[in-house]
């Protein structure tokens, strides 16, 4: 498996606590950037007034740290402002959404 299938593996056991679905399936990841042994995961919430910001940036900043790797920095934004169209369809139809 690569690092970048590792860290994906990893943010699928973060779970957004209001919708109880995990942040890569949600689509709130942008991109995971890999250089040498460092990380880069750009990423966005459901709200900008999310309770759980501070835990939820701290649980995908950890979700980067697999072997190899020394350092994670993650970059919140707002955009593009995450709406339920961004969502992934299977991930939808998982939910009954569709």
């Amino acid at each position: 498996m690569t690092i970048h299938e590792q860290i994906v593996e990893n943010l699928k056991e973060v779970y957004d606590p209001e919708i109880s679905v995990n942040v890569y399936d949600l689509g709130l990841i942008y991109d995971i950037s890999i250089k040498d042994h460092e990380v880069m995961i750009k990423h966005t919430l459901t709200s900008v007034f999310c309770s759980f910001a501070d835990e939820l940036v701290s649980k995908i900043v950890q979700a980067g740290y697999v072997e190899g790797i020394t350092n994670v920095s993650s970059e919140l934004t707002f955009d593009p402002p995450f709406t339920m169209d961004m969502v992934p369809e299977e991930t939808k139809l998982m939910l009954g959404w569709i």
